[in-house]
């Protein structure tokens, strides 16, 4: 079986765990962060160790892609998170908000 059996490539930004909704990314940081393979299977339960394997071994024969890929999907993340912070509230999360303001 080849490495990429275990993967769906959505779009060049959007790379999953065949079978799953979870991004390969995901599994990565767990890696990266120095979790071993059965650690991480304890934080993705829904994944096997096989698969997990699989990942990691993707993402060493692939690193500078996958970098390069982790790196566009945080800069992306980001941004979005920039735009939902200039947004203006709906009116019910601003009238929420003001009967629950707490003065000093």
């Amino acid at each position: 079986m080849l490495l990429e059996d275990y993967l769906d490539f959505l779009s060049p930004d959007d790379i999953r765990i065949k079978g799953h909704r979870i991004g390969i990314q995901d599994a990565i940081k767990y890696y990266l962060s120095g979790y071993s393979p059965e650690e991480i299977l304890e934080e993705l339960p829904s994944l096997n160790l096989e698969k997990i394997y699989a990942i990691i071994t993707y993402y060493l024969a692939n690193r500078t892609q996958i970098d390069n890929y982790m790196f566009r999907l945080e800069q992306s993340q980001e941004q979005h998170y920039q735009e939902w912070l200039k947004k203006e509230p709906s009116p019910v999360v601003a009238k929420l908000r003001s009967l629950f303001v707490i003065e000093f």
